[in-house]
């Protein structure tokens, strides 16, 4: 079964199946921004790394103002030193001030990667907004391959998902959205699983 770039549309989210054991890549949940015939580009969304967004800006000199506690999150293995924001503006002023610098990929939705724009967010952090570790890739055709063989499954593109403060939940969530019981599925275990049970 042959399957063209064309009918992939971004956005759209990418939901992993459970036999896709690659730990960056089980379970989760990617925002597919960027595809065509060369390749596409996301970013994995229910990852929280340990690491608090204020000590990463300390360390380049911006202050945060949002709370102590909010994590960056991994966004994929690719890069993974380089930071993007994911945020809800707050209407129309705020989408003419990042308009020029950030893409909306969904009404009021924006990603972006200019410093300048998240050292202006880090002042007054929106109650939507996610600091972004690397990214995901993949290369000529190489997704269409891993969708043909079932490696993913594609859902709408959900603000309440991509910001969910439960990210436990958001691949169950996820498949829920497109109509999937997550308990129907079958089990697969992850290497981590395997070495435990040894």
């Amino acid at each position: 079964m042959s399957v063209a770039a064309t009918d992939l549309e971004t956005p759209v989210l990418l939901l992993a199946m459970p036999q896709v054991l690659d730990p960056f890549f089980h379970k989760a949940v990617v925002l597919l921004v960027h595809h065509n015939e060369e390749g596409s580009v996301g970013f994995i969304v229910n990852r929280p790394t340990e690491l608090l967004i204020q000590d990463i800006l300390d360390g380049m000199e911006i202050g945060w103002r949002g709370a102590k506690d909010a994590a960056a999150f991994f966004g994929g293995p690719v890069q993974s030193q380089m930071g993007t924001i994911l945020f809800r503006d707050r209407g129309a002023e705020d989408g003419r001030r990042y308009a020029d610098t950030t893409t909306e990929i969904q009404a009021g939705i924006r990603i972006g990667q200019q410093l300048e724009d998240l050292d202006s967010i880090a002042q007054d952090p929106p109650e939507h907004f996610r600091l972004l570790l690397g990214y995901a890739g993949w290369g000529d055709g190489q997704l269409m391959d891993e969708i043909v063989r079932n490696d993913w499954l594609t859902a709408p593109l959900s603000e309440d998902l991509l910001f969910a403060e439960n990210t436990e939940g958001v691949w169950e969530s996820a498949l829920r959205s497109v109509g999937l019981d997550p308990a129907s599925l079958p089990s697969w275990t992850t290497p981590e699983d395997e070495e435990t049970t040894n």
